[in-house]
Order: C-alpha cells, then structure tokens, then sequence
C-alpha cells in the first residue's frame, strides 16, 4: 500500500541546463557538495550550479538555482564520475580513463596533484579509517584485475598500494577497510588490510550492478530479479530483501526508504516491511543519488530534488488509512532531525493515542490497551466514547484537534449488543489496570465514578467491593444509579465509606424488615457489628431498640465503643 514519503521538486530546469553555445547540454553524471551541484556533461564540460533551499507554499522545500562556473575537460567525450571532498576542496573527476583533480572554489585544475592513469571507475572512503582530517582514502579500479588505493590531500594524489582481483571491477563502494566490489559476474567484500576475500552471491548479465552502503560494513546490492539484497562484510544479510523496479538504472537509500529508478519511474520501499510505498513517474533519469542528506534525481537535461514529506505528514496518512503497524514502525524506525527527545515524545505519544483509537474501533481490545497504556492517553478521551458514564459534573471536551472520528460505542459495534458488551468489559478491565497509576491523578472521579456504573450495570462481584474503598465516585449521581438497579446494600456500604452511618443504617434496616427490595439483604450481626463499631452513641442507641426486638442476644452485646 502506497504512501506519499516524498515529493519531486525542479533544482535545474532545462533552460537553466543551456550551454554558451545555446545548444542542450546533456548530462552524463552529477555531485553535490554543500549547497552547490556539480554536473559533468557528454560533452566534456563541468558546470557548477549555486543552489538556495527555501520553504515552498506546500509546505515542502524546494530549491532555487543559478548557474556559476564552468571548466572544459578538453576533448568533447563525456565525464564519467565525481566525487567531492569539501574537506580538502576539491573535485575528483574520472574522464577519458583518467583521474583529475580540480579545485571547487574555481573548478581549475589542481596541478601539483598529477593524474591517475588506467582508470575505470573509483569511490572515496566512506568511512574512512584515517586520523588524518586534511587527507581522504580513494579506491581506483584499473584496466588490469587490480583495485588501487590512494590517500588524497589539497594538492597530492599518493599511491599507497594495489589489490590483485580475480577479474575486472565493475563497480565498488570503500567503508573503512572493507571494499564492496562488483566484479564482472559476482560481488565480492575484500578486506584491504587483511587481503582476505568474502564471495557475496553473482549476478546475471541483465542485471546493472549497484551497490550503496547502507550503515557500517553493511551494503545494499542490485541482485537477479530485481532484488535489492543487503550484505555484511562478513557475507551475511541481516535484512530481507526488497524487490525493486525492473531494468534498474540507479538506486540510492535514505533511511528508512530504498529508492529505485529505470528509465520510466522511481519506486520507494520501506527497509522496516520491505513493501512499495510510493511510486514516481520520471522518464529518461539517468542519475539518482543521495549527497550529504539532499537526494537529486537527473535526466539527460534537468535536475530535480526529491524532498522528504514530513514523517509526521506520512504517519498521519498512514492513519488516517488505519494503517496502524505501519504508522508505528515508521514513527519508531525514522530519524527525527531538529527534534528533541521531549519533542519526539509529545509527538510520539500523540500517534500512540490515535492509533489506540483506531484498534478499538477495530474491537482490537489488547493491543488498544497497549497504546492507551504507553501514549498516556487521557483516560477521560475513552470514557466519553460511553454515554452516561462521565460525572454530568464534569465538564470534558475532546482533545482538539480530535485523536479519533468515533462518536461513542454505538458507532463502533454498530448496534450489536455482544459486541457493547466487549466493549464494556473492555473498559472496566482497562480502568482497573490504571487504578493505581499516574495516569489517572488528574481524572480519579471520573474513573471511579464509571467503574462504579460499570460494576452496578454488570451485576459484577467487585461492586460492593469497590464501594468501601477509597473511592472518589460522585455520591450523588451513582447513588441515583444504584437506587435505581436496587443495589441497595452497595448504596448503604458506599454511605458508609463516605461516613454516612445514618442513611446507610436506614437502608440496611429497611432492607431486612422487607421495605427495600434488593438483590444483597445484610444479615442482623452484620448490622449489629456495624453498630458496634460506632463512635457516635445517639445513633446507636437509636438503633439498639430496633435490635431488641429482633435479637435480644445481638442487642445486649451491642455496645459503642469505650461504653
């Protein structure tokens, strides 16, 4: 199922891309490197382009660009690679099987830096393990069955040491001493250090061979039939496999979504569920990659950026498609940039709450409790779901704006009684688990008042329990409730909590004399103890006489205390 994780925006559109000469200009291969974008041409040229992030009024980012300097490799053939190093300022540039560096400030060539020959492709350490801040690691495949490795300062390009192979390298990627390489039919992870060798799997002629490191020593790999497989240095995958766009042209991760492009589109899925989530119509792309957190997509002729929607724009989607696994797996596995820790709780709290809300409508009472339980939710947002349970005291409005679209139970069973009674049971079971937290501080009378409607309502064992202890009911209104089911002996144990013996005396005596109906009649030593533990005497002896005439033993005995 798709959702919207992304958005293509213009950063260099086609008449931008227009050359001195007003001929098209067609992109063969690009780099960015802080707020510049640098595009290497078929015709030899290298053309830098000054780019400003600004909020568009959909609210995502969009970039406006102006085109800067440009340098002429020399011959009308096409750039084949470029890597940045802002550290040391320059741009390493592959052409015509030759390794260049220029200066980014001017795009002039760093002489003193000399060239490497015999080149086919090369990576930069991307985890370099080097203490050296004003030096960077370079890994040049060769036209002989060899990989070269290079350390690279501001005006020097140092050979350190070659790497036999089995056969030619087709594509590599370098993370610290660990080489990821593709070679002509299989991938392979080479430890420069040790000069150890680790076979991943092979690949098929169909298959364009792309790799992109995905975390320390871990990589994701264009496998046969289309698969993006994730490999460890030490040949294992800890992840199962995506299945990609056919005909793949270019791939490029940023967490925690894969994207991938052929000639036709750009596909996004989740490495959390492996599912497609969103798909990109572009034709004639060409390069897509991911450069210091901005991700750029190119044809032939135009640049776009592809701009993250907001996770908390996505997991709302997410939500409001009652897509709750998802949302959540999203909201726990994404990285929150320029959110606190505070930040991210109140935010995450929030979607804990709604999807609580939507596994309740689903009669999911388990794990809606779950999420009830670690969002916080504030227990009143439940309770209202139930008419005439709330305290008519209370005066409760609803979170605004709402964290669900329910109206009460009735919606959610749709008039089943079976399932108002699930709900029901729900409820108290969720109530009583609370009892004693800080999640119901603020709320205690609305709790206690509901169990109590709940308890009477249900004919539930707990009730007359309930009432003696330390509860924070409102008297009244469940006075009215239980006068009203004839839970008369629950009344007189909730007076008496409350230290109301005369009302409670009236209707334990009325109940045994058969004024009352009630499904609970007290027994005479049960009034008689009652009397007995009594402070106050007038209303002892006010009673005694009634004893009297019942039980003379129970009568004599009764005495208040310290008589």
């Amino acid at each position: 199922m798709s959702v919207k994780a992304f958005e293509l925006v213009p950063v260099v559109t086609r008449n931008e891309q227009k050359g001195e000469h007003h001929h098209q200009q067609q992109i063969e291969c690009l780099e960015s490197c802080g707020k510049n974008i640098y595009i290497g041409t078929s015709d030899g040229y290298i053309i830098n382009y000054a780019f400003e992030e600004k909020l568009l009024t959909s609210g995502y980012t969009g970039y406006e660009s102006h085109r800067g300097k440009q340098y002429y490799m020399g011959q009308k053939k096409p750039v084949n690679l470029m890597k940045a190093a802002s550290a040391l300022n320059c741009l390493l540039v592959l052409f015509d099987g030759n390794i260049i560096m220029l200066r980014l400030v001017d795009l002039e060539p760093a002489v003193s830096a000399g060239k490497v020959k015999g080149a086919t492709w090369f990576c930069l350490n991307e985890n370099p393990d080097t203490n050296n801040p004003f030096s960077i690691q370079m890994c040049v495949a060769s036209r002989k069955k060899q990989l070269q490795l290079f350390s690279v300062t501001e005006d020097k390009i140092m050979h350190d040491r070659d790497v036999s192979l089995s056969d030619h390298c087709v594509n590599m990627v370098m993370d610290g001493s660990q080489i990821c390489v593709a070679l002509s039919s299989e991938y392979v992870v080479i430890n420069c250090e040790s000069n150890t060798l680790q076979d991943l799997f092979p690949y098929d002629f169909e298959t364009a061979p792309i790799i992109r490191r995905i975390s320390k020593e871990e990589f994701l790999l264009s496998g046969p039939s289309a698969l993006g497989m994730f490999a460890t240095a030490g040949g294992i995958s800890q992840r199962p496999p995506v299945h990609m766009i056919d005909n793949l042209v270019s791939l490029c991760y940023s967490h925690p979504y894969v994207l991938a492009m052929n000639s036709q589109f750009v596909t996004i899925h989740s490495i959390i569920d492996q599912q497609q989530k969103q798909t990109i119509p572009f034709t004639g792309g060409v390069v897509l990659g991911e450069y210091d957190g901005r991700i750029f997509l190119a044809s032939r002729n135009e640049i776009y950026g592809i701009v993250p929607v907001p996770w908390e724009t996505q997991i709302q989607a997410l939500l409001d498609d009652k897509r709750v696994t998802e949302a959540l797996d999203l909201a726990t596995n994404s990285y929150k940039t320029g959110l606190s820790k505070q930040q991210f709780h109140k935010i995450f709290t929030k979607i804990q709450q709604q999807a609580g809300f939507i596994e309740f409508s689903r009669l999911h009472f388990a794990e809606a409790k779950r999420l009830f339980r670690s969002g916080q939710v504030d227990v009143r947002e439940v309770i209202s779901l139930y008419p005439f349970l709330m305290p008519r005291s209370v005066n409760f409005t609803r979170a605004v704006p709402p964290l669900h679209d329910l109206a009460d139970i009735k919606q959610v069973s749709h008039g089943n009684q079976q399932q108002m009674q699930q709900c029901k049971q729900f409820l108290v079971e969720f109530l009583e688990d609370i009892q004693d937290t800080q999640q119901i501080v603020h709320c205690r009378k609305e709790v206690d008042t509901s169990l109590l409607k709940l308890y009477a309502e249900s004919n539930s064992s707990s009730l007359n329990e309930f009432v003696q202890g330390d509860s924070e009911a409102d008297l009244k209104e469940c006075a009215d409730v239980l006068q009203k089911l004839n839970k008369q002996h629950a009344l007189a144990l909730l007076y008496r909590s409350r230290g109301d013996f005369a009302n409670a005396l009236i209707i334990w005596t009325r109940l045994f004399d058969g004024e009352l109906k009630g499904d609970d009649t007290p027994t005479l030593a049960f009034i008689a103890k009652t009397l007995s533990e009594l402070a106050d005497t007038e209303l002892v002896w006010a009673y005694a006489d009634w004893l009297l005439r019942r039980d003379q033993r129970l009568g004599v005995e009764v005495r208040p205390p310290y008589y």
